[in-house]
């Protein structure tokens, strides 16, 4: 069956650092796209940044400048480094892989960060 397995969240000061994984496996169609939403208490989920399989990103405009989303196609993994956090980064964030078929959601990893 198809896995997203996350990882990297966690507790953070504002200004550090984090980078999440995200390994995707048993998916059986062609990978349009993988990347990141996240979701704030009380706020609705966001797309943060994506990259499509042709290498290009789009990226929220909260995080340009701060955020980058990258790739291993071998292993069929996204990263997504996050540098200058800010307190408004607090969130849970949740991988996102769009295929030819439907979409594919990780369980979510919380990021916190501390003013």
């Amino acid at each position: 069956q198809v896995q997203l397995v996350e990882s990297g969240g966690g507790l953070v000061q504002a200004g550090g650092s984090l980078r999440l994984s995200c390994a995707a496996s048993g998916i059986r169609f062609g990978i349009n796209a993988m990347g990141w939403y996240r979701q704030a208490p009380g706020k609705q989920r966001e797309l943060v940044a994506r990259i499509f399989s042709g290498g290009s990103t789009n990226y929220a405009d909260s995080v340009k400048g701060r955020f980058t989303v990258s790739r291993d196609i071998a292993k069929n993994t996204v990263y997504l480094q996050m540098n200058s956090l800010k307190p408004e980064d607090t969130a849970i964030y949740y991988c996102n892989v769009f295929t030819s078929l439907t979409d594919y959601w990780g369980q979510g990893t919380q990021v916190t960060v501390s003013s």
